[in-house]
């Protein structure tokens, strides 16, 4: 139980076998936090007495012999933009600290708690999730576990941090513009941006309302697919939610790649990865036997949309508050919500204008593709604080460069898992983004799974928090 990041699916199925209790998997989910988050500073808030409720309630159903569900005892916890009934949702924020209580679970929590999975607690973000590294100054930066004095990334950094450190096997995250993948990359886990639209956002606190994604973070590939398929739920009541049908991901990790057309994205994707971005995408392509180059569309203008978009929305969420208590705001992230304010309206209407030509040309892209691969991100994990990048030969700002190759691609709203890998120089990790045409997750499961089996893409145990 020492030894994690803990596998979602084996923990499940050993909780239904009798061979280990809720309540014994949830001590030791507690007990790991308490002795590694002093370092790690992935948890904003604990639940100890609701999480002893649900396990107790999970083995107080196995003792009767009801059928349990699929995520039956695995412990989770989730950004603190997720509603849970009886906590005040920060968002990582300071002003947040004043509003009421939350009166019910966010439609994604509810879902879990319906899969039988138990909710340990709340975790640390970039404020309003403005942010890719979680430098968060309200409630300190969040560590990542494989070097402490390096990002967990962000603006759920918590999520990947918690993960990688074993004190869940699985954590909800957002991702606006990177927000999953980013962690997951620098964290060293497996992350899944579903399908713009497939999860409910529902009881969320918002960020860019017409690019915001849910989704999953966990230890294991098969975790991440069990915990995908429980969140899935059609919802009429969330005008952001568009999927019809639950199409679930589990019953295809076995098929492979066989007959799946694979490509690696050249151009701006190459020229903005470092040496060994390139290197860990090199080794998931020849595992995937992709040989052919492919060029995205437009990915620099859809980069610079997103940053308009993003800048607008958010801007404009908060105009209140940033009349009356900027000095409350995180100081990282307040110029860029106050020069969001400002921006000419004309910007935001032709950025949504592009977006949507831009997105049949990436649907036609998926035309003569099933499957995409570039790296999540340029670089592995900078230490904290640090202000620039230089990315072959071109100085970029830390902090926005993290989102150099995520940002496109969320732009299109298609989905992407990405697999945790480790360049051969490097005891840090990077991820590969593998991207599927919108409502293809099940593709890019499948290539993750083949990585998986292949030993390519792997969550590796951390010693600096977990000796």
């Amino acid at each position: 139980m020492k030894n994690m990041p803990f596998d979602a699916s084996a923990m499940a199925a050993a909780v239904a076998a009798g061979q280990v209790s809720a309540r014994e998997l949830l001590d030791a989910s507690l007990a790991c936090i308490a002795r590694t988050d002093g370092r790690v500073n992935a948890f904003t808030e604990t639940t100890r007495t609701r999480a002893r409720a649900e396990a107790d309630a999970v083995d107080a159903q196995r003792s009767r012999g009801e059928a349990l569900g699929p995520l039956a005892g695995v412990p989770y916890a989730v950004k603190n933009l997720f509603d849970i009934e009886g906590l005040t949702t920060l968002a990582g924020s300071k002003i947040n600290r004043g509003l009421p209580a939350a009166s019910a679970d966010a439609v994604l929590v509810s879902q879990m708690k319906a899969a039988g999975a138990v909710l340990v607690g709340a975790l640390n973000m970039d404020e309003y999730a403005y942010g890719f590294t979680t430098e968060n100054t309200h409630y300190g930066p969040c560590r990542n576990p494989h070097d402490l004095t390096r990002i967990a990334g962000g603006s759920s950094g918590g999520c990947g941090a918690a993960v990688a450190a074993g004190q869940v096997p699985v954590t909800l995250g957002s991702d606006t513009n990177g927000s999953i993948r980013v962690p997951s990359s620098l964290c060293g886990v497996w992350g899944l941006k579903p399908t713009f639209g497939r999860l409910s956002r529902r009881g969320s606190y918002p960020f860019v309302h017409s690019i915001d994604h849910l989704g999953p973070l966990a230890g294991s590939l098969g975790g991440l697919a069990l915990a995908y398929d429980a969140l899935q739920l059609p919802d009429p009541l969330d005008p952001g939610s568009h999927a019809l049908r639950v199409q679930t991901v589990s019953p295809v990790l076995g098929k492979g790649v066989a007959g799946l057309r694979i490509g690696v994205l050249d151009g701006y994707f190459h020229d903005n990865a470092g040496p060994e971005a390139r290197e860990v995408v090199a080794l998931a392509a020849r595992a995937l036997g992709a040989l052919s180059e492919v060029q995205w569309p437009a990915a620099a203008l859809a980069r610079a949309a997103a940053f308009i978009i993003t800048a607008s929305e958010g801007g404009s969420l908060h105009l209140g508050d940033l009349r009356t208590r900027a000095d409350d705001f995180e100081p990282l992230s307040v110029d860029r919500f106050i020069a969001g304010a400002l921006q000419p309206v004309d910007w935001y209407l032709r950025a949504q204008r592009f977006r949507r030509s831009y997105r049949d040309k990436v649907n036609a892209l998926f035309q003569d593709w099933d499957v995409l691969l570039t790296p999540a991100t340029p670089v592995s994990a900078t230490v904290i604080g640090t202000e620039w990048l230089d990315i072959n030969g071109v100085r970029q700002p830390c902090r926005a460069a993290m989102g150099l190759l995520t940002q496109p691609i969320s732009f299109s709203g298609c989905p992407v898992v990405t697999a945790p890998l480790w360049p051969a120089a490097s005891g840090m990790p990077i991820g590969v983004q593998i991207i599927a045409a919108p409502w293809r997750e099940d593709l890019a499961f499948q290539a993750a799974q083949v990585l998986g089996d292949a030993g390519v893409a792997c969550v590796r145990p951390v010693t600096s928090v977990n000796p």
